[in-house]
């Protein structure tokens, strides 16, 4: 017997045909005598057509009114999968954010959990009761439904799963797994079984979409073993505890795995893209002790994210470009920004460029294993790929490429690195 977490995203209660399935799923690990709560999204598109709404309504929108709209998206279908599954003969409630509560800090539309008072939802799935709860969703000091952005069902099922203790936490969504790299541009990916939390947390921040960075880093604060699997499955299935999806687990459980199967880490795990990079240039900056954080102090305090950052060498009249790159949908406002403070900067011109990607190759093993750089450096140049920024930490290398080349980037750094699936003959 074992207390789960299950969350089902937007794709996997997308209609009543698709929450009956999902009501399949939870029913039949709560027929194993496991207690249960279930954390769900709104249905596919809903909350964009929501977001539309408060456009229409309003341009210039209060957040909080915003959040009371959008949030409603996932109160439907935590009422629809409850009343499914309550037609199936299970005993099951919605609980709503506020009910619970999940106590939230920070803006609206974009809340962060404080913590979650769960003594009431613990008693209800000791008593077996399937726990039907919104993600998304919390509720702020003053009492208003508040919202945690994109993604944020993941992080409302690990916060919760942290909050009762769970043994585990299952995602379903619409792939069965973390693969090696996006399965779509390279057909020989592979399925990961296991990954660190400090992995996952790379890939998901540098593009890999399966998972919101912010319940990743949660699952990590608080031990939360994550399983990812797939929704999408024949009605005779085997349950999620047999089905192979990926398990992410701390770096200790992870060595674990590895001695007792008697395998040496690679040096690469995963590699991942992402096209919502911006290129800017600014020229002929200043070269003097503060001229770059007089650059970024304005944007860190306008909530935009600077990711790679390059400043070259100073020119003999004392100056130097300044290159950084900042999310696509950042790049007019930090533009904008820029050109207002531009006499004050002292830079020359602004030169940007949306059609550049990054990429990135990540994994634990670039600790013990050397030259994992400077395979990608000659892979990429062996196939004419202009690398046009490098940013690194421990365990990942990130580059700029051009966005055309992306695709093709993506899977000769795949076979570099040994990562591509043998085939079954072999």
């Amino acid at each position: 017997m074992a207390r789960i977490v299950m969350k089902f995203g937007g794709t996997s209660v997308a209609g009543t045909e698709r929450i009956r399935r999902v009501a399949n799923i939870v029913r039949a690990q709560a027929a194993g005598g496991n207690e249960v709560a279930v954390v769900v999204s709104a249905m596919a598109g809903e909350t964009d057509r929501l977001v539309n709404f408060c456009r229409e309504a309003n341009p210039l929108y209060d957040p909080a009114e915003y959040d009371v709209v959008v949030a409603s998206g996932e109160q439907v279908t935590s009422g629809l999968l409850a009343l499914t599954l309550q037609a199936m003969g299970c005993k099951a409630r919605s609980w709503l954010g506020w009910q619970l509560p999940v106590k939230t800090f920070s803006a609206h539309a974009n809340a962060r959990v404080d913590e979650i008072d769960a003594p009431r939802l613990r008693e209800s799935m000791a008593a077996g009761e399937i726990a039907v709860i919104p993600g998304f969703q919390g509720v702020s000091e003053e009492g208003r439904i508040t919202t945690m952005g994109r993604g944020g069902s993941d992080t409302s099922a690990v916060a919760i799963a942290a909050a009762v203790d769970a043994d585990r936490c299952d995602i379903y969504t619409d792939v069965d797994g973390v693969y090696t790299t996006d399965p779509r541009i390279v057909a020989r990916a592979r399925k990961i079984p296991y990954v660190s939390y400090e992995e996952m947390l790379e890939l998901a921040s540098v593009g890999a979409k399966v998972l919101q960075t912010r319940s990743v880093s949660l699952a990590m604060k608080h031990n939360v073993r994550v399983q990812v699997l797939s929704s999408f499955v024949d009605d005779g299935a085997p349950p999620a505890d047999t089905l192979p999806g990926t398990m992410i687990v701390s770096e200790d459980e992870m060595q674990k795995i590895l001695e007792e199967s008697n395998m040496e880490r690679q040096s690469v795990t995963g590699i991942a893209h992402d096209k919502n990079e911006a290129r800017v240039v600014l020229t002929r900056v200043p070269d003097k002790p503060g001229a770059v954080a007089d650059i970024f102090t304005p944007l860190g305090e306008a909530g935009i994210n600077v990711d790679m950052i390059i400043q070259n060498v100073g020119r003999d009249k004392g100056e130097t470009d300044v290159t950084f790159t900042v999310p696509q949908a950042e790049l007019a406002r930090a533009q904008a920004l820029l050109e207002d403070k531009k006499e004050t900067l002292g830079f020359n011109r602004i030169i940007t460029d949306s059609k550049v990607a990054k990429i990135s190759v990540v994994g634990m093993g670039m600790k013990s294993h050397t030259g994992v750089a400077a395979t990608m450096f000659k892979a990429l140049a062996d196939r004419g790929i202009n690398v046009q920024a490098i940013s690194t930490s421990e365990i990942k290398v990130s580059v700029l490429i051009d966005e055309d080349e992306t695709e093709l980037a993506v899977r000769v750094l795949h076979t570099a690195y040994g990562l591509d699936a043998k085939d079954e003959a072999a």
